[in-house]
């Protein structure tokens, strides 16, 4: 019993140091991670999971009609499938970024593994785009020990306000009060194109639209939105 004890311990205590640990004290103290921005009057809308055919496109055509630039954090393996969709983000342009091969939490991934994720889903969107995507969202936010170092040279973005639009229980009411709640100058606000990662909703991603069409023709006169790039000037200069 008392092995089994100190095993589990060991085991509890490792998982702290590289994973939890890391995670809360860099998205907390923004410790290599961009979350939120000093510029005035400009917005950061991003989009975790697509491409998805079902929610992208008609996500893409809301977008064009108020003039919204978003940056889309793809997953590896759906690009693959759908370049139309990457092609056609770049070309309204919008800026494309990494959320990894296969949508795996960096808990559970060795170094090297975050490194294949990442480099994988980069030759994927130049292939199909002509340019090499310059920033990095970790599924889920995780991060590890050594997510930071393997990473480079992409940039990890986190967010300011990650929304809960997974989810079917939320509702659009309740996404619509969010959205407006956490808009601000700099704001870095987190959305979901798909639903097909573990722990979505099918049909959420609907609901997210809809309240977008009621959110944007309110909001896109007040404040700017643009992509990661532009809202963080002088890191895309480094």
């Amino acid at each position: 019993m008392f092995i089994t004890i100190l095993i589990f311990a060991i085991i509890l205590v490792i998982f702290l140091l590289y994973d939890v640990l890391p995670t809360v004290l860099m998205r907390t103290f923004s410790i290599g991670v961009l979350k939120k921005s000093t510029v005035k009057g400009k917005v950061a809308l991003t989009f975790d999971d697509g491409p998805d055919p079902r929610h992208t496109l008609k996500l893409l055509d809301l977008l064009k009609r108020y003039q919204v630039q978003a940056t889309f954090f793809v997953v590896g393996e759906c690009a693959e499938k759908h370049p139309e969709i990457l092609k056609r983000m770049n070309r309204e342009g919008h800026s494309i970024g990494i959320h990894h091969y296969k949508h795996k939490s960096n808990w559970f991934l060795m170094p090297s593994q975050t490194r294949f994720q990442c480099q994988k889903t980069a030759e994927i969107i130049k292939r199909i785009t002509g340019k090499a995507p310059k920033y990095y969202r970790p599924p889920w936010g995780k991060l590890n020990l050594f997510t930071y170092w393997v990473a480079r040279p992409y940039k990890l973005v986190i967010w300011s306000a990650i929304l809960g639009d997974w989810s079917l229980k939320l509702g659009k009411q309740r996404l619509l009060e969010r959205l407006y709640r956490n808009l601000c100058d700099g704001a870095v606000i987190v959305l979901h194109d798909s639903n097909q990662s573990p722990g979505a909703d099918n049909g959420a991603a609907d609901v997210m639209i809809e309240a977008l069409e009621v959110f944007l023709p309110n909001v896109y006169q007040t404040y700017r939105f643009v992509t990661v790039d532009e809202l963080f000037p002088k890191e895309h200069l480094k």
